[in-house]
C-alpha cells in the first residue's frame, strides 16, 4: 500500500503518511461520515478526518489546543472508551471490541486499536450501520499493527504543529 504524496503529509514518515492514506480512503468509501479520529490511549489526538486540523498540523504556530469538530469527536471518543473499559471490568466482560451510540441525528462508533488507542467515527443518519463498522475493522486490522509508539510519537508531534 503506498500513499499519495500529499502536501499535508510530505514531512512525514512513510508509515504516517500510509496511515492518512487509510484516514482518507475510509472517509471516502463511506458515504455520510461527518467526522473521523484516532486517539492514542491517553485521549490525544493522532489522526483526523478534518482538513483545517490536518493542514494546520504541517505549519508551525503558536501554542494552542485543537478546534474544530474532530477536537471534539477526539475528546467524546476518549470519554466513551475510558467508560465502557471500567464497565467491561466491572461486569468482567474482558476487552472491548466496539461501542455504538445511536442518536436521532446520527451515530458515534469507537473501536478499539490494538495498542489502546480508539478509532471514532461520527456518522450521519443515513449511514448503513454495518457498511460503517465493516470500514472501520478494515482501517483497525490495517492500522493496528503499524501503530507503534514511534509512530504515536510522531502523529502527536504533526497535531500539535512540530512544537
Amino acid at each position: 500500500m503506498t500513499a499519495p504524496s500529499t502536501s499535508r503529509a510530505y514531512r512525514l514518515s512513510s508509515e504516517a503518511q500510509n496511515l492518512h492514506w487509510l484516514l482518507d480512503n475510509l472517509v471516502r468509501e463511506v458515504p455520510g461520515l461527518q467526522s473521523v479520529a484516532v486517539v492514542s490511549s491517553d485521549g490525544l489526538l493522532l489522526l483526523s478526518s478534518d482538513p483545517e486540523v490536518n493542514a494546520a498540523a504541517q505549519e508551525p504556530r503558536a501554542a494552542a489546543g485543537p478546534k474544530g469538530s474532530s477536537a471534539d469527536l477526539a475528546t467524546i471518543v476518549s470519554g466513551i472508551g475510558s467508560l465502557t473499559i471500567g464497565a467491561a471490568k466491572l461486569m468482567d466482560g474482558g476487552g472491548i471490541k466496539q461501542t455504538v451510540v445511536a442518536m436521532d441525528e446520527g451515530s458515534l462508533f469507537v473501536m478499539s486499536i490494538s495498542d489502546g488507542s480508539l478509532l471514532g467515527v461520527h456518522a450521519a443518519p443515513e449511514c448503513d450501520v454495518s457498511v460503517v463498522a465493516y470500514h472501520m475493522a478494515l482501517f483497525v486490522g490495517r492500522a493496528g499493527h503499524v501503530l507503534t509508539p514511534e509512530l504515536r510519537s510522531e502523529l502527536r508531534q504533526s497535531m500539535e504543529g512540530g512544537r
